[in-house]
């Protein structure tokens, strides 16, 4: 695909869950920090013509101090994140060089994804909106009547509605690509219209597009308590 693609890489969320005043993505795994992971490998992609970082305003003197350690010539510009995840990657869509026909979108948290992932999601976007890896679930999955991260109330019960098909279910991570065009109408649309979502895709989605899951791997799991630094860590030593 002799294309222009940009990848972003948000970098600039809250970590509530991994402990107080910390930056998951400048969390140590092995040697070097998270989202030092994350850039080697999208430098190392031929079709990847720029990374775009998004890191948070008290994140930007570390992040600028990573980057000039270790001289990412792929990124040429910082943006500035957002209230949510949607915010910083709308933001970043708004910095990128109009000549970019690809926009692949990588957390900056998830730092084993494997180089042929990220190319094989670039080759499979021809006829389609977007592209994203994913993962056959393997647990059984329920729906409850009550939001797991809402307020419940002492001696509530949380009561199954239903048993979803698990044979039709995907979990689904980053990277994730789109045409250029497919995402910024998308996204436009969303913002005007105050639809939110943790998942680009979804938004994609909503407006229309045309998104295609390709095979992702269990190991491209996504830090998000300091247990998965743990797990992280077994995953450098046994599968990559």
């Amino acid at each position: 695909m002799n294309k222009k693609v940009t990848a972003i890489v948000p970098a600039a969320g809250l970590g509530k869950r991994f402990g107080q005043g910390s930056s998951k993505p400048f969390q140590t795994l092995g040697n070097k920090p998270l989202v030092v992971w994350v850039f080697e490998i999208l430098e190392s992609i031929n079709e990847i013509a720029e990374i775009l970082p998004v890191f948070k305003k008290d994140d930007m003197a570390l992040g600028c101090g990573l980057l000039e350690k270790f001289k990412f010539s792929k990124v040429k510009r910082i943006a500035p994140g957002g209230k949510e995840r949607q915010d910083s990657v709308y933001g970043a869509l708004n910095l990128i060089d109009k000549e970019t026909d690809v926009v692949l979108i990588h957390d900056g948290v998830r730092p084993l994804i494997k180089k042929s992932t990220v190319e094989e999601s670039i080759r499979q976007l021809k006829g389609f909106d977007g592209v994203v890896a994913g993962v056959p679930l393997k647990d059984t999955i329920k729906e409850v009547a009550c939001q797991v991260s809402g307020v419940r109330r002492k001696g509530e019960e949380i009561i199954v509605k239903k048993t979803l098909n698990r044979n039709v279910l995907w979990a689904i991570q980053t990277p994730q690509v789109f045409k250029y065009s497919a995402l910024m109408t998308a996204y436009r649309k969303a913002m005007d219209e105050r639809f939110y979502s943790t998942d680009d895709s979804a938004i994609v989605e909503k407006y229309g597009g045309r998104v295609k899951v390709i095979m992702g791997s269990y190991s491209n799991i996504k830090i998000t308590t300091p247990e998965d630094i743990g797990i992280a860590e077994m995953l450098l030593s046994t599968v990559l």
